[in-house]
C-alpha cells in the first residue's frame, strides 16, 4: 500500500462514507459527487470531451490528445453511483487517463437514473446505446464501476441473449452483480468498507427495482448465462462490500468457460481507479488493464 493510500482512506471514511450513511436526497448526493469530481478527478492535459446523443441517450466522448475519435476500437464505459447518482462528467477523467494508457476513445452514455427512471430504464438504455454502436470498425470493448460495472455485465448477458454483435471483451471496477445481496463480504467487510455503507444496500434496491425481482438477470448479472462470451476482466478489493461480487461472478463465469482475469488487491477503496490522480495503484490498475485492453 502506497504512503498515499492511508490517508485517503481515512477521508474517505470520516467525509464521504459518513455522507453516504446519512444523505437521503438523490439530488444532494448528486451535486456532491459532481463537486468532489470536479475538484479532485483531472483527465490528461489536452484530453478532449464532446458531448452528443446517441440512439435517443445523452453521452459524452472522452479522447485523450492524439487519439482518434472516429477510428478503431471503442470504450463504451458505464458510470457507477448506485444508479441513483453519478455522470459521465464524474468519470470522465478516468476515462481520459484509460484513453492515454490503451490509446482508444471512450463513450460514456448518461443513462437514465432512479428513482425518477427506475429498472429497467438504465438497461434499455444501454442496449440502445449498445445497438448504435456495435458495428464500430475495430470492434467494442464495454466496462464500467460500482452499479455502472454490473449495467455492463448485464448489457452483456442481453447482448448474448438476443444473438446481437458481441464486444470484444469487458472490464469492470468493484461491480455491483447481485441484487439479493447474498454476498458475504457485504456483513464482514461492512466496517472495513470505507466508502459504500452496507446498511443503505436495501435501500439503492428499493429505488432502483421498484419491485422488480432482485434475481432478474438485467439487474443482477449473477445470475446471467454468459455461455459464449468474451473475455472478461474484473477487479475489487479485499476490504469491501462488494468484494464477494466479483469473486463469485468470477466464479461463474469461469464455470460457463469464459476467460477471465481476476484481480483482487490489498486495503484499496471502493472504485480506486477513479483517484488515478492521488494514488499510485489506481495508475498501475489502469496500465494494467490497457496492456489487457491491447491484447483484446
Amino acid at each position: 500500500m502506497s504512503l498515499l493510500c492511508g490517508p485517503l482512506n481515512a477521508w474517505l471514511r470520516l467525509v464521504e462514507k459518513r455522507r453516504l450513511v446519512r444523505e437521503t436526497d438523490p439530488e444532494a448526493l448528486r451535486r456532491s459527487f459532481e463537486r468532489n469530481a470536479w475538484l479532485f478527478f483531472h483527465a490528461p492535459r489536452g484530453t478532449g470531451f464532446t458531448r452528443e446523443t446517441v440512439a435517443g441517450v445523452p453521452v459524452q466522448w472522452v479522447a485523450a490528445r492524439g487519439v482518434a475519435w472516429e477510428a478503431g476500437p471503442l470504450l463504451l464505459y458505464f458510470h457507477g453511483g448506485g444508479f441513483v447518482f453519478g455522470s459521465s462528467d464524474t468519470h470522465r477523467a478516468m476515462l481520459g487517463r484509460l484513453s492515454a494508457e490503451a490509446g482508444l476513445p471512450a463513450c460514456l452514455p448518461d443513462y437514465r437514473l432512479a428513482p425518477e427512471h427506475p429498472f429497467p430504464a438504465a438497461i434499455e438504455d444501454a442496449l440502445a446505446v449498445w445497438r448504435a454502436v456495435a458495428d464500430r470498425p475495430g470492434g467494442v470493448i464495454l466496462g464500467g464501476d460500482s452499479a455502472g460495472g454490473g449495467l455492463a455485465l448485464a448489457l452483456l448477458g442481453e447482448i448474448l441473449r438476443q444473438g446481437l454483435p458481441q464486444p470484444a471483451g469487458l472490464f469492470a471496477f468493484s461491480p455491483l452483480t447481485d441484487f439479493t445481496f447474498s454476498g458475504a463480504s457485504l456483513r464482514k467487510n461492512a466496517e472495513a468498507d470505507v466508502v459504500l455503507p452496507a446498511s443503505r444496500a436495501e435501500e439503492i434496491a428499493r429505488l432502483y427495482l421498484r419491485g422488480a425481482a432482485v434475481d432478474d438477470p438485467r439487474a443482477s448479472p449473477l445470475f446471467v448465462d454468459f455461455t459464449g462470451a468474451p473475455p472478461v476482466w474484473l477487479t475489487a478489493g479485499d476490504t469491501e462490500i462488494l468484494l464477494d461480487d466479483t469473486r463469485r461472478m468470477a466464479e461463474r463465469l469461469r464455470a460457463q468457460d469464459v476467460g477471465v482475469t481476476e484481480e483482487i488487491l490489498r486495503d484499496l477503496p471502493h472504485v480506486w481507479p477513479i483517484f488515478h490522480n492521488i494514488l499510485p495503484e489506481a495508475r498501475a490498475s489502469l496500465r494494467d488493464l490497457a496492456v489487457w485492453i491491447r491484447s483484446l
